[in-house]
Order: C-alpha cells, then sequence, then structure tokens
C-alpha cells in the first residue's frame, strides 16, 4: 500500500514537471515603484514608563467657615455655581456687629477728650513744677494720670479694630476664581463662629491650577526621583505632561507607599477635581518604533501598515501605543529597518495592478 502511494506521488510531480516545462515562462512581478513613498523605521530613544493611577485635585481649595457670629441673610450662589474672585458667598445680619461698632466708636471719643484733658493738666503742672510751685509728688501724680489716659485711648481704639473686623466678617468674599462644590447652610440659618471649632459654610475649589495625587510603590520611587519626568493620560485626549513633580520625603505606614502630586499646566481644561487618570512615569532609557499616523490602516478593531518589501508590498497587523503629534509608537508588528507605506491607498493601488497583470495569480 506505501509503495503504491509513493508511486502515486512520484506521478504526480512528473506531470506536474512536465506541465511546467509545457508553459511559457511568466514575467517576474515589478518592484514596488520609487513613487510609493515610504518610510524606515528605526528605533529612537525615549523613555521606558510605568503607569499608576491617579486622583485629580485642586491646588487651591477652601472650606469657609463663619468668623462672627450671626444669621444668614443671603446666599447668592449654590453649589456647581463658578464665581469670580472677591464674589461675594455669604452676608450675615449685622445689627449686632453695627451696634457694636458704634459703642467703640463712642468708647474712642470719650477717651480721647479724657486724654485731652489729662495732656492739657499736665502741661500746666509741668510749667509750674519748672518755677518750684508744684511738688515732684503732684507732678508725678499728673503725669501717671496723662499715661493712663493715653494707655486707654490707646485701648478703645484696638477695641474699636476688633469690632470692625467682626463687622467685616458679615461679608464674606471668594478668596480666588472658583466653582461652589459643597453648601452648608441656608438662608435663615444661625452660624456660630465656635467654639469649639468655627462653622462650615461654603466649599470652594479652583479649576485653573490642578494636580494628580499618585500612590506609588517604594520600588519605584528611586527611578521616579532620577527621571524626574511624568505625562498625565486623560480617557480621551492627548498625554498632558507634567510641569512639575514632588515626591514625598516619606511612606504611609500602613501601605508602605509613597504619595507623588503630579503638577499640571496652568489653564489645562480636559480635567477636574476627582476624576481618576492614568499617569506614566519616565523608569529608564528604552528604544521605540515611530510610524507616520497617516500609514495607518483600520478595520474595525484591527490596525496594520502596508510594508514594502524589495519586491512585494503586505499588509501586517500591528499594536500602537501612544501618538505623539504626526507619529504614533508601534509596540510590536515591526522590525527596525523595515519600510512601511505612508499612503495606504497607494499601496493598495500597487498591488491591484500587480496583481491584474496575466500570471499573477501564479506567483
Amino acid at each position: 500500500m506505501k509503495f503504491k502511494l509513493r508511486l502515486l506521488g512520484l506521478s504526480v510531480t512528473l506531470a506536474a514537471l512536465a506541465g511546467c516545462g509545457d508553459r511559457p515562462a511568466v514575467p517576474a512581478a515589478p518592484s514596488p515603484p520609487a513613487s510609493l513613498a515610504g518610510s524606515v523605521v528605526h528605533g529612537q530613544p525615549s523613555r521606558r514608563e510605568q503607569v499608576w493611577d491617579g486622583v485629580v485635585e485642586a491646588v487651591n481649595q477652601v472650606t469657609i467657615t463663619a468668623q462672627t457670629s450671626a444669621r444668614v441673610v443671603e446666599l447668592p450662589y449654590d453649589v456647581n455655581d463658578v464665581v469670580a474672585k472677591g464674589a461675594v458667598l455669604v452676608r450675615f445680619s449685622d445689627v449686632e456687629q453695627k451696634s457694636a461698632r458704634n459703642a467703640a466708636q463712642a468708647q474712642i471719643a470719650s477717651a480721647q477728650a479724657t486724654y485731652r484733658d489729662a495732656q492739657a493738666s499736665y502741661e500746666r503742672i509741668a510749667a509750674v513744677y519748672a518755677k518750684g510751685y508744684v511738688s515732684t509728688a503732684q507732678m508725678d501724680q499728673q503725669r501717671a494720670a496723662r499715661d493712663a489716659a493715653r494707655a486707654a485711648l490707646e485701648s478703645a481704639r484696638a477695641q474699636s479694630g476688633a469690632v470692625g473686623q467682626q463687622l467685616d466678617y458679615t461679608v464674606l468674599r471668594a478668596p480666588f476664581a472658583g466653582v461652589i462644590t459643597q453648601r452648608f447652610v441656608h438662608v435663615g440659618q444661625a452660624v456660630q463662629a465656635g467654639p469649639p471649632s468655627p462653622q462650615p459654610l461654603i466649599q470652594l475649589q479652583a479649576l485653573d491650577d490642578l494636580r494628580v495625587n499618585v500612590q506609588l510603590p517604594q520600588s519605584a520611587v528611586d527611578a521616579v526621583r532620577k527621571f524626574h519626568a511624568a505625562s498625565v493620560m486623560p480617557a480621551d485626549g492627548q498625554p498632558i505632561a507634567a510641569s512639575s513633580i514632588e515626591v514625598f520625603p516619606y511612606a504611609d505606614a500602613a501601605t508602605h507607599s509613597f504619595n507623588v502630586r503630579v503638577q499640571l499646566p496652568a489653564g489645562t481644561t480636559a480635567l477636574y477635581p476627582g476624576m481618576t487618570v492614568k499617569v506614566a512615569f519616565a523608569m529608564g532609557d528604552a528604544r521605540r518604533l515611530l510610524v507616520p499616523a497617516t500609514s495607518l490602516v483600520r478595520r474595525g478593531e484591527l490596525v496594520a501598515v502596508y510594508v514594502i518589501g524589495e519586491r512585494d508590498v503586505t499588509l501586517r497587523q500591528v499594536r500602537l501605543g501612544n501618538r505623539e503629534g504626526d507619529e504614533v509608537e508601534v509596540l510590536a508588528g515591526l522590525d527596525d529597518g523595515e519600510r512601511v507605506a505612508r499612503d495606504p491607498q497607494a499601496a493598495v493601488a500597487w498591488l491591484t495592478r500587480r496583481n491584474a497583470r496575466p500570471g499573477a495569480a501564479h506567483e
């Protein structure tokens, strides 16, 4: 049986060779033309990166608290409202504070009158004391009265300043431009300045100055400190290079991880406080392959490029990394030195012409 199979195989081979001898030779396939523009893929020096999760937070965020005991009479803004710097956030009733201010001003006027009288008496006594008409004890007594009146005036002025500050506290303004994230009081509510602690009123966050908090394992801290570079990768959008990185000088006692603050450039608008993002930290040197973004062919979830060989053009699937401008990083599917077609349509046209010529199917 085995002999019959071998004999049959030999017969088929001979018949095939005979057929080849009778068929006219097919011209060789043309090489890809020079007009088929391509880019040679070369490994470029880059940084090896590692990615961790982070949480966006506002650099400037504050909880405004009550500094005087009063009743809320006006709340011009609510949660999610954007306010300008200096905008009135809370206005309190100020009847008691104004009464205290008026009383303090009256106290100042009284102290000023007392001081003027004491000063005038002192000057009269000093004039006759120089002529020896009064005793030293009388002179010392008048000087002490003058000094006491001056001290009372200074105390009244200080008290007036404190009362004026309490009046200023009846109008609370935004220390910076931002968005209101929480409101803890309502109109008509009585609030207390303390004790034990001031009552919270409004929470405000600035959206124009953001950073990302990342928890890094202790094994990665040395590399992050050495290369000191990171980029924040939003879910939708281009990576954002960090303007600065701050690594805390101590680890968390429970998790043994280090907190790292990644500062975002001023005016970043694609991110908001509370969002989770990916942060890529530079961990070492590496080489990566970049191809023009125009060379990519997308078929559903698959991505490929046309690779230009010496005599043919082939479509090859690739796995992509990050995009940088007009180029895209290729993680797998290409080797250093290979040439890819910049224009996939031109590559398809060349393949169509090549396959349409006589005998192309036998190559």
